[in-house]
C-alpha cells in the first residue's frame, strides 16, 4: 500500500518543534506566513544526504540545508555509530576542528556538545585550523574519529561537515551508509548548549601541542630531501595567498621552519580570513581570475612564483612567471612535478616505492612508474580512496610516499593520509631549490624535460551544470544507448576500452568486472580511444555538475593538444548534447 507524504505544513511544524535556533526558526516561520510552499518543499521535504564526503550545503533553515539542527543530528548519529563500531570509542575520543566560514565555530561547538552528551573525550582546536590538522590529530591522539567543519572552496553561503575515521582517512563505504542510518535513528536533539565545550572536563584544547607535532612531521618529510637547509644561499622569491582562508598561520610556520622566511611575500590583500571572500565568488585557486590579485602582488614584489591555498588550505596551486607571462600549472602538471622530485630523491628500493593517482588524473604517473620501476595504483576520485589505498599498500610492504588528484590535491602520506596544501607546498619549495642546484632550472623547464622523457600529456577538462539529478542520469543513460555492450565510436575515433563504474562493466577484464569499486548511485564512465586519448565523464558528488576529463598522450605536443581538443568537441556534440538536456557550460 502506497504511503502518503505529509503536507508541507506538517514538516514545517516538525521543524519548529525541534529547532531552537531563533534565526532559522524565523526563516521557516516567515516562509509559512508567506505561504511559500515551493521554498518550504525545497528546504524540508528531503533530508540532507550524508555520504563519504559527509555533509555540504547552503547555510539556511531546513532539513536539506546546513544549520544547527542538521549538525546536531549528524553528530548524534555519528557518535552512536562510532560507539557501535569502535571498542572503547568514548575514551579514545573525537577530534573537532573548524575553518573561518560563517557559523563554522558555532557548528563545531554544537558538534562538541553532541559528543560530550554521549560522554566522549573531545580533542578541541581552539581557533580556526586548516583541514589536514583534523586527520593529523586523529592519528596523533589515537582518536576514534574526527570532524572538520568546512566547505573547502565552495561559495560563501555554503558550509560542510567532514568526517574522518580512526585511521586518519576520510570515511568510505560501508561507514557512510551506517552513519546515514544512525543519523535517522538519532534525530531528537539532546543538547543545544554551545558553551558545553567550555564547561565540560571531557573537552581538552589541544592546538598548541598538535601544531608542534605537525611542524615536526612536515619537517621530517622535508628532511628526507633537506635541500633548503643544505643550500641556504638559494633565493626563491615567491608570493603566497591564503585566499581569505585559514592558511596563513600554518604556511608561515612551515616556511619559517625550513628557513625560507626571507623569500616569502604574503599577498596581504587576501591574507586574513574573511567569510565573504571579497572578489572571489568561488574561492578556488583553479577558477579563472582567482589569482589576479596574487599576480599583481607578485609582480610588485619581483617574485617569480605564486603559491596559493584554498580557504581550508588542503589544496595547493602554483604559478610561475615564464618569459614575462604567468603560467598557472594545472593540477596534473603540479602533481607530476612533485612526483618527479620524490622519485629522483628517493634513496630506498624503487620497487618498494608506491605512488597513487585517481582515475580522473593524468596517466603520466603510470607511464613514469613503468619506466622508473616504482609501484603505481589507481583509485576512484577522492582522497578517501587514496588515503585508504596508501594504508593498504604500506601493509603490503610498500613505502607509499605520494598521491595526487587533478583538482590540485596532493597527499604527502608521511604527514597525513589526505590532501594537504601546506605539506605539498613545503615539498614543492624543496623541489625548487633542488632543481636550482642540480640543473639550474625552474619548475616550468623541469616540466618540459619530463615531457621529453615520458611524452606529452595534454588535457581538456570542463564541466556542465545540470538542472537536476534526473537529467544527469538521463544524459548518462543516453550515452550508454549509443552501442551494445558499449559505444564503438566517438566521432571518428574507435573506442578501444570501456569501463562503466555505475553498471559495473569493464571491457578490459576477463570477467568484465571492474577492478575499482562500483556504485549504481554514482554516474561514471571511462573510455580509451584511438590516438592515445582517455576520456572520463562523471557526475559530481557534491555539486550539480557533469564533469569531463580528457587527456591525450603523444610524443609531440601539438598532436597531444589537437587530440584532447577534438575529443572534447566530439563528446559534447555527440554524447552530452547540452542544448537538448538544458546543460549550462562552465
Amino acid at each position: 500500500m502506497a504511503t502518503t507524504e505529509p503536507p508541507i505544513e506538517d514538516l514545517a511544524k516538525d521543524w519548529l518543534r525541534v529547532d531552537h535556533d531563533p534565526d532559522t526558526r524565523q526563516e521557516i516561520e516567515q516562509l509559512l506566513f508567506e505561504k511559500n510552499h515551493e521554498e518550504l518543499e525545497a528546504r524540508l521535504r528531503t533530508r540532507i544526504a550524508f555520504g563519504t564526503a559527509g555533509l555540504r550545503a547552503k547555510m539556511e533553515a531546513g532539513f536539506s540545508r546546513m544549520n544547527c539542527l542538521t549538525v546536531i543530528q549528524a553528530s548524534q548519529g555519528l557518535a552512536e555509530y562510532v560507539i557501535e563500531q569502535v571498542p572503547d570509542a568514548k575514551r579514545h575520543g573525537v577530534v573537532i576542528g573548524y575553518d573561518a566560514r560563517r557559523n563554522s565555530k558555532k557548528f563545531a561547538k554544537l558538534t562538541a556538545a553532541a559528543f560530550v552528551t554521549k560522554n566522549f573525550k573531545v580533542w578541541w582546536y581552539e581557533v580556526p585550523v586548516h583541514t589536514p590538522l583534523v586527520p593529523f590529530g586523529v592519528r596523533q591522539f589515537g582518536a576514534s574519529a574526527g570532524v572538520m567543519i568546512t566547505a573547502s572552496h565552495n561559495p560563501p553561503n555554503d558550509n560542510g561537515y567532514k568526517v574522518y575515521w580512526g585511521n586518519g582517512c576520510q570515511i568510505i563505504p560501508p561507514h557512510d551508509h551506517g552513519i546515514a542510518q544512525s543519523i535517522l535513528q538519532n534525530l531528537e536533539p539532546l543538547s543545544w548548549d554551545k558553551h558545553l565545550h567550555e564547561e565540560s572536563l571531557l573537552v581538552e584544547g589541544c592546538l598548541a601541542p598538535i601544531m608542534e607535532k605537525y611542524k615536526t612531521a612536515v619537517n621530517m618529510a622535508a628532511d628526507t630531501y633537506s635541500f633548503v637547509s643544505k643550500h641556504p644561499q638559494n633565493h626563491v622569491d615567491f608570493a603566497y595567498t591564503a585566499m581569505h582562508g585559514v592558511g596563513l598561520r600554518y604556511m608561515t610556520e612551515a616556511v619559517n621552519a625550513i628557513g625560507l622566511e626571507k623569500s616569502y611575500k604574503v599577498v596581504q590583500e587576501q591574507a586574513h580570513p574573511d567569510p565573504n571572500f571579497p572578489g572571489l565568488p568561488f574561492p578556488n585557486p583553479e577558477e579563472k581570475g582567482a589569482l589576479d590579485v596574487s599576480i599583481w602582488s607578485a609582480d610588485r614584489h619581483g617574485a617569480s612564483l605564486i603559491l596559493a591555498t584554498d580557504p581550508d588550505a588542503d589544496r595547493l596551486a602554483v604559478a610561475e612567471k615564464v618569459d614575462g607571462q604567468w603560467h598557472q600549472f594545472s593540477g596534473n602538471q603540479l602533481g607530476i612535478l612533485l612526483a618527479a622530485f620524490i622519485i629522483t630523491t628517493y634513496t630506498g628500493d624503487k620497487k618498494k616505492l608506491a605512488m597513487i593517482a585517481s582515475t580522473v588524473s593524468s596517466r603520466m604517473l603510470a607511464i613514469m612508474a613503468e619506466k622508473e620501476g616504482f609501484h603505481f595504483d589507481e583509485t576512484l576520485t577522492g582522497f578517501k580512496w587514496m588515503g585508504n589505498k596508501a594504508l593498504e599498500l604500506d601493509a603490503e610492504g610498500y613505502d607509499t610516499r605520494y598521491a595526487f588528484e587533478e583538482s590540485i590535491g596532493y597527499m604527502i602520506p608521511g604527514v597525513v593520509k589526505d590532501k594537504d596544501g601546506v605539506a605539498a607546498a613545503m615539498t614543492f619549495l624543496h623541489a625548487v631549490v633542488y632543481w636550482q642546484n642540480q640543473k639550474q632550472t625552474t619548475p616550468w623547464h623541469k616540466l618540459q624535460a619530463l615531457y621529453k622523457r615520458y611524452g606529452y600529456f595534454e588535457e581538456s577538462n570542463t564541466y556542465y551544470i545540470s538542472p537536476s539529478p534526473t537529467v544527469t542520469k538521463e544524459v548518462f543513460d543516453n550515452i550508454r544507448k549509443f552501442g551494445k555492450p558499449f559505444p564503438q565510436t566517438l566521432g571518428p575515433r574507435k573506442v578501444l576500452k570501456w569501463r562503466d563504474l555505475t553498471l559495473g562493466w569493464d571491457s578490459s577484464t576477463p570477467d568484465h568486472k571492474p577492478t575499482l569499486p562500483t556504485d549504481e548511485t554514482s554516474q561514471m564512465i571511462t573510455c580509451e580511444l584511438e590516438g592515445g586519448t582517455r576520456l572520463t565523464t562523471r557526475a559530481s558528488g557534491t555539486e550539480p555538475k557533469i564533469k569531463i576529463y580528457i587527456e591525450c598522450h603523444s610524443s609531440h605536443q601539438p598532436a597531444a593538444r589537437k587530440g584532447a581538443d577534438e575529443v572534447l568537441h566530439d563528446v559534447v556534440l555527440h554524447w552530452l548534447n547540452p542544448e537538448a538536456h538544458g546543460l549550462k557550460s562552465a
